[in-house]
């Protein structure tokens, strides 16, 4: 451009204005869509392409989790992510009524079984809470309990008293970590907190608090962002580091760690009521509406701090997960607020239900959001579908849903 013609910069200026009001006008026309127009629309969308997703899907072991190239990818029940595809289908049935949904749910329900047993990891919580637990939500087969009690049971096997915390990585190889605690692990008090309800047993209530109360001691900033691992002495519960082992760097802000911290924090304050979690799911949820990075579209870079900004990519999967917290949120503050974290997460949704973000029919491999990514540091599932995005997605909608019928 710096050698252009001044008529080509003309032309390429009105282009590019051309360009932004066609833009604009679209964006205009689907703010203007009523939001429970937009919600059918989104559902029924889902639908289809989970149609597709489901036959590619059963044409291959495991459950699907991302798009490689022009391939689908599937992993087994070990993986941290197998909860995610049946637990869509079970939001898909219970937003549509559609017994295709539940048949499908309970056979890949049945496939996430092993994680009962699964010591090596602290990941039960998605993995049973989002198949299983929504399983017997609305089912309520006893058996599906039980699987749960059990996933529970073995979940705090990774509890260490002295640093108040469940270890979430087993040790690495080469990695210098003697008790890593990652801020994702806040995701997997939810099943524990059921399962002191459930079984009448306060320990795992017990184990939770500690949890969430040492975690919200180490991991956040002043600013209330998260690092996303903090590794302690297992003998004295000492801090020994601090990561973010999944961000641009060590002390910027990776922008799903975020959105783990604000959901953690605000199942937390639902399940206890402690001042202390609503008021930093407040605050993280202050850091990340407020962030001078954030897009116009309220869909986040990967990592609020990655120098690349604006050609950084994005994270559908941290937007997803944000929308669907600040939406509980909302029912936990005054008037004023739950209009602000509403309007905040509405409009989530709705960037994340324009042809932007939302996969045209028949394309993704049937997965519905596009441009997420996992791990780039590790230069892993960038740019992708991923099924969390997904699940977070029709979670976030169902809630939304709820509200607009209250």
């Amino acid at each position: 451009m710096l050698h252009a013609s001044r008529r080509a910069l003309s032309r390429a200026a009105k282009t590019f204005a051309c360009g932004l009001a066609l833009a604009a006008a679209g964006s205009q026309a689907l703010a203007a869509e009523p939001i429970g127009d937009l919600i059918k629309r989104d559902f029924q969308a889902a639908a289809a392409q989970y149609r597709t997703l489901l036959s590619e899907a059963q044409a291959k072991p495991g459950f699907p989790r991302t798009v490689d190239g022009a391939a689908l990818v599937t992993v087994g029940p070990k993986d941290w992510t197998s909860g995610f595809f049946p637990g869509s289908l079970w939001y898909l049935f219970e937003a549509t009524g559609d017994q295709t949904w539940k048949t499908a749910a309970i056979g890949y329900t049945a496939d996430t079984a092993p994680a009962k047993f699964d010591k090596s990891q602290h990941d039960l919580g998605f993995m049973l809470g989002a198949s299983y637990g929504n399983g017997y939500r609305l089912t309520r087969d006893p058996a599906y309990r039980d699987a749960l009690l059990a996933g529970a049971t073995t979940l705090i096997t990774r509890y260490n008293p002295k640093v108040g915390a469940i270890q979430s990585w087993d040790l690495w190889k080469d990695s210098t970590w003697k008790f890593p605690v990652i801020v994702d692990n806040m995701m997997n008090l939810e099943l524990l907190m059921w399962a002191a309800r459930a079984a009448n047993e306060p320990r795992y209530r017990e184990i939770a608090i500690a949890h969430a109360d040492t975690t919200l001691r180490n991991h956040f900033r002043p600013d209330a962002s998260s690092y996303h691992l903090v590794d302690y002495d297992p003998s004295s519960g000492a801090v020994r580091g601090k990561q973010t082992v999944q961000g641009f760097a060590n002390e910027s802000s990776w922008a799903r760690g975020q959105a783990w911290g604000l959901y953690g924090y605000t199942m937390m304050y639902r399940e206890t009521k402690k001042p202390e979690y609503l008021a930093q799911a407040r605050r993280i949820a202050d850091f990340f509406m407020n962030h001078p990075r954030l897009p116009a579209d309220a869909i986040p870079y990967w990592d609020f701090d990655d120098t690349a900004i604006p050609n950084a990519p994005r994270d559908a999967s941290a937007a997803a997960i944000t929308s669907s917290a600040l939406l509980e949120l909302a029912g936990f503050v005054d008037a004023p607020h739950a209009a602000r974290y509403r309007a905040f997460a509405e409009r989530q949704l709705r960037s994340l239900s324009s042809g932007d973000y939302l996969a045209a029919p028949g394309t993704n491999h049937g997965f519905l959001l596009k441009h997420a990514t996992g791990h780039k540091p590790a230069g892993k599932e960038i740019d992708v579908p991923l099924n969390y995005a997904d699940y977070y997605f029709l979670e976030a909608l169902l809630r939304l849903r709820a509200m607009q019928s209250q």
